[in-house]
């Protein structure tokens, strides 16, 4: 009997949990023998919704539509996959599994482990992830008792990682000047240092024939926010007077062969980053694996890919990485029950990245060898079929031994 399945999640959100959610459903698609599959949409702060019209939403929509009258007719589930925060992990369902980008910094917040131990399993993106929540813990005082107790993380913890996916390069025009252009793609926020990334590339480049290419937003992709961004990054240009280098801003929707075409363009040679902290890094994951080189520092979810594995046990890098420092996080940071003030984070050198920027435009080559070299293993290594067949067994394990364990109380109580 097929496994009734619940993935609740911000499905349609242009975000990286968005894509997170649509990962989990292509895997549990892949399996439609053993799971039948049902999905609660959630929103995802004031990011937008994907607009696509093709067979993928078609079937969301559909599995939208048979969620919402399973519900209606008081329908249960045998397993739920919650993909959000652990702040928001509730019971939904007789198996409960929260997957989650976990955590950015060192340390989770105490309501993150309270939440996660009421799952039956926490499935994260990446080994930096799962690290920080079994290293985490609180030492506190029972209300009642007086008793010191230790709060930690007691549930099952599993990593999956992304798969590499394939998409059609579509020719996007940019009308660059120069035939050497950097790409950033992020998120305009705090946990990017992205307002150092375009001051320190300008302090570098300011007399080179180069481009900086900005794909960014700092909600969403409407016109309020490329209008509120555009004026973002006009008032940091004006701090630089007159400049050489080009900066172009790139904002709205782009398509997953558009963003392969940007990958991919013959004028952009590198994607840059001076990332605090990933989940995981999904633009970084994908310029990698379209042969792009890429600078940022090697801490954190990116660590996953960025690294192969040599024959006597060694990971060996092939990125340009950065020295980095690691401190408290910026107190413009903190987010209350998210990002604890007294965790920390990575912060890049200027003058690594710097120098760094530099030996890319200079010895492109030399780090070109080491895209093509990085982007073959991730190919061959991190491929739909073997990624989804490690999510499908992470869901199934869990069930499988609850279920076991069941049996065996029941056998007691007999």
């Amino acid at each position: 009997m097929k496994q009734q399945i619940l993935l609740r999640g911000p499905i349609l959100s242009q975000s990286g949990y968005g894509e997170q959610a649509r990962f989990a459903l292509r895997a549990l698609k892949s399996r439609e023998d053993i799971f039948d599959i049902y999905i609660a949409p959630v929103n995802w702060g004031q990011t937008g919704w994907i607009s696509l019209d093709n067979d993928e939403r078609a079937w969301i929509d559909e599995k939208i539509k048979k969620t919402h009258t399973h519900n209606q007719q008081g329908g249960k589930y045998d397993i739920s996959i919650q993909v959000t925060i652990p702040n928001e992990f509730e019971k939904l369902a007789q198996v409960n599994i929260g997957y989650t980008a976990g955590i950015e910094t060192t340390k989770v917040a105490p309501a993150w482990i309270q939440k996660s131990n009421e799952m039956d399993k926490i499935v994260v993106v990446s080994n930096h992830a799962k690290e920080v929540f079994k290293n985490t813990s609180y030492e506190a005082q029972h209300p009642q008792t007086g008793e010191l107790v230790k709060l930690e993380c007691t549930v099952p913890i599993e990593v999956v990682n992304y798969p590499v996916r394939h998409f059609t390069s579509e020719k996007i025009e940019l009308n660059l000047d120069f035939d050497f252009n950097y790409l950033a793609i992020s998120q305009w926020g705090p946990r990017k240092n992205f307002d150092n990334l375009i001051k320190w590339f300008i302090e570098e480049n300011f007399d080179q024939d180069v481009g900086l290419v900005l794909k960014t937003s700092i909600k969403n992709n409407s016109r309020v926010d490329r209008e509120y961004t555009e004026q973002k990054l006009k008032n940091i240009l004006s701090d630089h007077g007159n400049i050489k280098c080009k900066i172009y801003l790139l904002h709205g929707d782009l398509t997953e062969e558009q963003m392969t075409g940007l990958y991919n363009h013959k004028q952009i040679k590198c994607l840059i980053s001076t990332t605090h902290g990933e989940g995981y890094g999904l633009p970084l994951f994908e310029a990698a694996y379209n042969g792009l080189p890429v600078v940022c520092a090697g801490w954190s979810g990116q660590r996953d890919f960025l690294y192969i594995p040599q024959k006597n046990g060694k990971l060996k890098p092939l990125f340009a990485s950065l020295e980095y420092d690691i401190q408290n996080v910026q107190a413009g940071a903190v987010w209350d029950g998210v990002i604890q003030a007294d965790s920390q984070w990575a912060f890049p050198r200027e003058a690594s990245f710097k120098k760094r920027v530099r030996e890319l435009r200079t010895e492109h080559s030399r780090f070109k060898r080491n895209a093509v070299k990085l982007k073959k293993y991730l190919v061959e290594n991190f491929t739909e079929e073997k990624i989804y067949e490690s999510f499908s067994s992470a869901v199934l394990n869990i069930h499988d031994s609850i279920l076991k364990d069941m049996d065996l109380d029941l056998e007691i109580i007999e």
